[in-house]
């Protein structure tokens, strides 16, 4: 039996160190493309792109399915070509990622027109959409039609693509910057100054009496849908001081405890990194006081509501009076998580 485990573990083992060196391996080469500019030119030969175009992703319609195509190189220079562009136009591409193949995968932005060295008319959008069966789609739908593993890539390609179509100027000296050819940073030459991307982090919250968990809308939300409290993180707090700000702000409650969950990249508004926690009120302090310049409505709802809104879709939830029963957002956002976490720790 001693045998038997060891060999297990044998196996185990070699395939988690198998794996952990295809992520490093992985990882280190994407590092190798951002820094070094002909490497990644030379990448942008054999490499995929994912088309956008004025920051919306290209999708296929496949029978019920949404696919998000991959041009390979050949295929991109082609589609190129009959539009009578120039290569240049690989130039503005920005690196997303790669395979664990190692077959870099970039981001294409066809509707942009910046203004760097490189200066290429914007395309049509129509024009791509006949020539490549498909169209381009806003990101906020594109994003919960898809496949739940293209979600994240479209959300990192899209915040990247915005934070180039802003950044093009410095800050300093308002002279044009310049990105490197992944895309990972962009100089200007006047003053030095080297740029990064970056993510504003934001907390969001679900909070909970012990028996029931609080959600609330915007008046810019679709009809009937609720949510966890969110808020972005001010200079200087650290994340459990933003928590009980912003639940203090909105709903006028004292948070007594809270706990970390998960973290999620989310593109709107504008590339934030979306850290998500739980916390407690004391059942005997939880009148809500709503902060109306910041909600529409805000209450509690109980398990069997939860539930019941968790199965509800969008386009069921009208009335035929007019009003929409509650629903909550769909998987691919953490705070479908957060609720389906409360949900999980009251029935256990």
């Amino acid at each position: 039996m001693a045998a038997i485990y060891q060999a297990v573990y044998r196996r185990a083992s070699s395939l988690f160190c198998r794996s952990h060196s295809t992520y490093v391996r992985k990882m280190r080469y994407l590092n190798e493309l951002k820094e070094e500019d002909n490497l990644c030119r030379q990448a942008q030969t054999s490499g995929t792109f994912y088309l956008f175009h004025n920051l919306s992703p290209f999708l296929q319609k496949v029978g019920k399915k949404y696919l998000v195509p991959q041009l390979g190189a050949a295929e991109m220079k082609r589609t190129l070509e009959k539009f009578k562009e120039t290569e240049q136009w690989i130039e503005k591409s920005v690196l997303i990622g790669c395979s664990d193949e190692h077959v870099p995968r970039f981001a294409l932005d066809l509707g942009w027109d910046d203004s760097s060295s490189i200066r290429v008319r914007p395309l049509e959008k129509s024009v791509i959409e006949s020539e490549l069966e498909g169209s381009f789609t806003d990101l906020r739908k594109a994003l919960f039609v898809v496949d739940e593993k293209d979600s994240p890539l479209l959300a990192s390609a899209q915040s990247l693509l915005r934070w180039h179509d802003s950044h093009q100027y410095c800050s300093k000296t308002g002279q044009p910057t310049q990105k490197n050819v992944a895309g990972s940073k962009r100089v200007c030459h006047a003053s030095g100054i080297t740029y990064y991307p970056q993510m504003s982090p934001v907390v969001i919250t679900l909070v909970s009496d012990g028996t029931r968990c609080l959600l609330a809308r915007q008046p810019s939300f679709p009809q009937g849908m609720f949510t966890a409290l969110s808020g972005f993180c001010d200079v200087g707090e650290n994340v459990e001081e933003t928590v009980r700000r912003e639940v203090a702000e909105e709903v006028g409650l004292e948070v007594e405890s809270l706990w970390y969950s998960a973290s999620q990249h989310w593109p709107f508004p504008s590339s934030c990194l979306m850290i998500a926690c739980h916390v407690l009120v004391r059942a005997q302090q939880a009148e809500i006081r709503m902060n109306s310049l910041e909600l529409e409505e805000a209450r509690w709802f109980g398990l069997e509501e939860i539930v019941e809104g968790l199965k509800r879709e969008p386009r069921s939830s009208k009335q035929e009076d007019g009003s929409f029963l509650p629903w909550f957002p769909p998987k691919q956002a953490i705070a479908h998580q957060l609720i389906c976490e409360w949900v999980k720790c009251q029935t256990s």
